[in-house]
């Protein structure tokens, strides 16, 4: 056997002289194609690839044709098994990284073959070598057609490093029809990446390119078993496989039709081509498995939900805006769902969902607190006269309950002490993209949705939330420029208001308490929305038809919030509790939990309501009710508490009496109409309710 070093010296020598003779054919061959060989073409340098669209952990979303109709997908060897490229190798090319483009031993076994037979037995070509043949194509066969493979194989050494030249191999090795590079195959045959394939697999799209027509599963079946099982039996004597591992192997079933490409969020994969035209590659924040399984659920509960409806959702991370997932429809092709339509960015009545806005405005101004009492009556604005989903009134209320049960004549007065155009602009503001009807002004309306919204936008607002009161804009792509956060509330206000949708009663079958939540239905049921976050990630959900016809019994709590909780169950994570309540804000307590300390930085609760819950002192004056008195001229009675006294009692702006502390105190309107009651305390926390006296 010798030594290592004897052994090394005497293929040093075999080499040298296998060399020496093939030196003199090359130069041979060189001289004949002198006139077009030499000055080539800049080779793979200017390829046409298929312009994929990746997901944040590299996973293929989307492709498309390559501007001469075939797949073209570029590859490196990292995009596939390291078993791939062993078998590949010794198959192919054993001697791969040894040889400088050209390998004598081959080529002196292809030229014996040639002339003792008379015809070309095999190749001896190297992977270099039929890369330099895919990059020059030839029709015919001949020895001149060799020459100048060799010519061009050193060529390409001498420009690519060796990983690189493997790179194009496994993007232009054809693979039957219009499927050119490992990824087109594998993902053409197998419908998944090539990282993924199982050794039988591998064997099949090592066989193809040498006869990739003859040999294509979807045609001939056989033919590819054969080839696939030559390969098998060529590579075992190599010992990279155990003898087990080829016999289950050769037992795996052969494909026998082709699969369509990978069309995972074909939304976003659409305006990201269209946004960088330039690139041939395009990455996205989106995870391509998530994506994926929010698809399979979308399409699960568009059926169960009906002929023609359709589901659209939006996953992002509240920290940084980055969406995970885009769901813009079922199916991209389902022409009775208008599938190419992208419901996540189509404007629809929001319902209720902008509710909380409205009491996180409330809570900012002082106006009121969680567990302060609002009340839930017959009231008239003007010629509006707001009434609650089941057309029933629960009286004194809290704002807490309020917005759980999400009530409508509470929203609405308060929307009204807010102001509809103020709550238009700070929406405005945070980013989000609301659409009135045609010639119309904000008005009360806007509270129980008589305005237009993107799914994209509401998503952003209820993200804005998660993070105490700051929007950061939504981006889908890495290459996206980043705008600075923006403001939609303070942060002791956002918290409250995810501390209220946190206890909101979730759907049968789902567990409450973990995420917060909101609902919404639009008139005529049109649309069901619903969006809740955690302390991770915020998600939008919406269900309708899109053509916006009418869907009676439609609603968000039995139709939307169910898909939400799915798909924070398909998140994997378990959810996250929401940031901790920032300083300013009073702490619910249960009534066994002891006073706070002087060193807290909370502010004190000084009296508890009859649900346990803790009201600040003094977050807002409550005006717990008004009465009418019979008498020589009609009065009203107004009842107050709470506040630091003194307190001053306004009406439509104009004092009327001073109080040392809760009380009550009379006036006499001057005739039917509505009348502003307002209280305020010497801290300068108010609290303002319309009234409308009659005859």
């Amino acid at each position: 056997m010798g030594t290592p070093q004897r052994r090394n010296w005497r293929r040093r020598l075999t080499y040298a002289a296998v060399g020496a003779l093939w030196c003199g054919a090359i130069a041979a061959g060189a001289l004949v194609g002198l006139a077009d060989t030499f000055g080539p073409p800049p080779l793979g340098k200017n390829l046409n690839y298929s312009k994929t669209v990746l997901g944040s952990d590299g996973d293929l979303l989307r492709a498309y044709l390559a501007p001469d109709g075939r797949w073209r997908l570029p590859a490196s060897r990292t995009d596939v098994d390291p078993r791939f490229l062993e078998a590949l190798l010794a198959y192919e090319d054993k001697r791969f990284y040894d040889h400088h483009g050209v390998d004598p031993l081959s080529m002196t076994r292809a030229f014996f073959q040639f002339a003792t037979r008379g015809e070309i037995v095999s190749g001896g070509s190297t992977i270099t070598m039929q890369v330099a043949r895919l990059l020059e194509p030839r029709r015919k066969r001949s020895l001149y057609a060799k020459y100048r493979q060799m010519v061009r194989a050193l060529q390409l050494e001498q420009a690519y490093s060796k990983n690189e030249i493997l790179s194009l191999y496994l993007t232009l090795a054809p693979y039957g029809g219009n499927l050119e590079g490992i990824r087109a195959a594998s993902f053409a045959y197998f419908g998944k990446e090539p990282r993924r394939l199982t050794l039988g697999e591998t064997a099949l799209l090592v066989a193809l390119p040498q006869s990739p027509e003859y040999r294509r599963p979807d045609r001939h079946p056989k033919h590819a078993r054969a080839g696939r099982n030559r390969v098998l039996d060529r590579i075992s004597d190599s010992g990279i496989f155990s003898p087990a591992e080829l016999e289950a192997a050769k037992a795996e079933p052969v494909p026998d039709a082709r699969r369509p490409m990978p069309l995972g969020a074909p939304h976003a994969a659409d305006d990201a081509k269209a946004a960088f035209a330039g690139q041939s590659i395009i990455r996205l924040t989106i995870r391509a498995r998530l994506q994926r399984r929010l698809e399979r659920l979308a399409r699960e509960r568009a059926v169960a939900l009906g002929d023609a409806m359709s589901v659209a959702i939006v996953v992002v991370e509240n920290d940084t805006g980055r969406v995970l997932a885009r769901v813009g429809t079922p199916d991209y092709f389902d022409l009775d769902r208008a599938g190419q339509v992208d419901l996540t960015r189509a404007v629809r009545s929001p319902g209720s969902t902008l509710k909380p806005f409205i009491y996180g405005l409330g809570f900012e101004d002082g106006l009121i607190h969680p567990e302060s009492l609002i009340e839930d009556r017959p009231i008239r604005f003007g010629d509006y006269a707001p009434e609650n989903f089941d057309q029933t009134f629960q009286g004194t209320v809290t704002v807490r309950r309020a917005l759980q049960q999400s009530l409508n004549v509470p929203a609405v007065s308060l929307l009204d002490a807010v102001g509809p155009s103020r709550l238009l602009a700070r929406l405005d503001e945070a980013g989000a993209r609301l659409t009135l009807p045609e010639h119309e002004t904000a008005g009360l309306a806007l509270g129980l949705g008589g305005i237009g919204i993107r799914l994209v936008d509401l998503t952003a607002l209820y993200a804005g939330l998660a993070r105490q009161g700051t929007v950061v804009p939504l981006y889908e792509r890495e290459a996206e420029p980043r705008w600075p956060e923006r403001r939609l509330m303070e942060p002791v206000a956002a918290w409250y208001v995810g501390d209220i949708l946190r206890d909101a009663p979730p759907p049968p079958n789902a567990l409450g308490g973990r995420i917060a939540f909101k609902t919404g239905t639009s008139y005529g049921y049109r649309d069901a929305w619903v969006v809740g976050f955690d302390g991770r990630y915020t998600v939008g959900v919406w269900t309708g038809r899109p053509d916006g016809a009418p869907v009676p019994g439609l609603l968000g709590r039995t139709a939307a919030a169910p898909i939400l909780f799915d798909v924070f169950a398909r998140l994997i994570e378990q959810p996250r509790p929401l940031r901790p309540h920032p300083k300013g804000s009073c702490l619910p307590a249960p009534r066994s939990s002891p006073p706070p300390s002087a060193a807290s930085r909370e502010r004190p609760c000084r009296h508890r309501a009859r649900t346990g819950r803790a009201h600040p002192v003094p977050a807002r004056r409550r005006l717990l009710s008004t009465r009418g008195r019979r008498g020589h001229h009609r009065s009203v009675a107004i009842k107050f508490t709470g506040g630091t006294a003194p307190l001053n009692i306004l009406v439509d702006g104009l004092p009327l009496q001073s109080a040392r502390g809760a009380g009550t105190v009379f006036f006499s309107p001057q005739g039917p109409g509505f009348v502003r009651l307002t209280v305020t305390d010497a801290l300068g926390a108010a609290d303002s309710v319309l009234v409308r006296l009659q005859q």
